[in-house]
């Protein structure tokens, strides 16, 4: 293969992945409102997986706070249970297939 063949599927590639990537994301803001249940808001998904919520307190991630699964597309109003959970901060965590998609961290407020 050529190099100029080489960089045309390297760059096919970059921008095949960039358009699947586009594909998860979670909507809601920066900051979630401390309850027992984190509101996520519509969570974007290009398969069926799971949204992972895990305390980001000291800006690693931490224990897992509580899971949700997501299907293939728009999920609207997506909550997770993390009754129990005194963290300030977490992260969420879009899991497909076992592979961490796209991540958030939020800010939990009174």
């Amino acid at each position: 293969m050529s190099i100029k063949k080489f960089a045309l599927v390297a760059a096919a590639l970059v921008s095949t992945a960039s358009i699947a990537s586009a594909n998860n994301s979670f909507n809601v803001g920066s900051t979630l409102k401390d309850s027992s249940v984190l509101d996520l808001g519509l969570v974007r998904s290009e398969a069926s997986g799971v949204v992972n919520v895990y305390d980001f307190g000291t800006g690693v991630k931490g224990a897992l706070l509580g899971s949700e699964a997501v299907h293939a597309g728009a999920n609207t109003d997506v909550r997770v249970d993390v009754t129990g959970s005194q963290a300030t901060r977490a992260i969420a965590v879009l899991e497909i297939n076992g592979q961490p998609v796209v991540t958030k961290d939020y800010m939990i407020i009174q």
